[in-house]
């Protein structure tokens, strides 16, 4: 197995042990600048991802570090893209649908990802260049990595059409832009179906047939679709920026990434 995709599962799996150990306290929540929700699960998780890469020598960008500016990150060639917690606001709704992000970047591209679900101990991992992704249901979050290719089965996207298109999104929470383009699937003869997911798992469900597009018209930041890009690209998914109509780029001056489509 490629290195640096074993420490990022190692460190997925120690990140995930301490989120679930503050999951079962009576945990603080503060807001960031944004207003969006932190908690010590993501504080600690960071700390233990950190803890894991650093000793890489290979550059980190995390949602809880303290950004590079970029006159520095553009001479980097490869860097990590992390997100600690992905999908906070799951974690203090107490659902489980939050997950660990962490990916390898080289040359804006994700060429390695891993999302672990702490809460039901379920693990996706990639490597794009072999074409390959997995996913792993866990006893423990303190298994080898041994244990995780023991366990591990290929992810297979859906094949072939259906009139029933299977969506990726909120029952409750679209957006006019989302709701146009639903409409604009209807009024091809499709029947639309809305599956409904938090955080990077969004991605996990086109990877492994469970979904067939993922419409995202609203904002995210590169440590939210870095390591699902990975996984999905692996598998032959396209992650396409409906600005630019390439797949989503990293390590940009702005982290803020474009609206994008997931789709076969």
């Amino acid at each position: 197995m490629n290195k640096n995709l074993q420490i990022a599962i190692e460190a997925s799996l120690a990140a995930g042990k301490v989120i679930m150990e503050v999951y079962d306290t009576a945990f603080n929540v503060e807001l960031k600048e944004d207003n969006s929700p932190l908690t010590e699960a993501d504080k600690q998780a960071n700390d233990v991802i950190n803890s894991f890469l650093i000793p890489t020598n290979i550059p980190v960008i995390s949602e809880e570090n303290k950004q590079t500016d970029y006159v520095i990150r553009k001479t980097w060639n490869t860097c990590w893209v992390v997100d600690p917690v992905d999908g906070t606001k799951e974690f203090v709704k107490r659902n489980g649908e939050f997950t660990v992000n962490i990916a390898l970047v080289t040359n804006n591209k994700p060429v390695l990802g891993v999302i672990y679900m702490p809460a039901t101990k379920t693990i996706y991992f990639a490597n794009v260049d072999n074409q390959e992704a997995f996913k792993a249901g866990l006893e423990s979050h303190s298994v080898s990595v041994e244990k995780v290719l023991q366990l591990a089965k290929p992810l297979q996207p859906k094949t072939g059409d259906s009139k029933t298109v299977e969506v990726v999104g909120s029952r409750s929470h679209m957006n006019q832009d989302t709701l146009n383009f639903l409409d604009s699937l209807k009024k091809q003869g499709k029947e639309v179906e809305i599956v409904s997911k938090g955080s990077s798992l969004k991605f996990c469900l086109i990877a492994e047939g469970k979904a067939d597009l993922y419409p995202r018209f609203a904002p995210t930041m590169e440590w939210d679709t870095a390591a699902g890009q990975a996984i999905c690209n692996a598998v032959g998914i396209k992650v396409i920026s409906i600005e630019t109509n390439k797949p989503l780029a990293y390590n940009k001056e702005n982290l803020l990434n474009s609206y994008f489509l997931v789709s076969r």
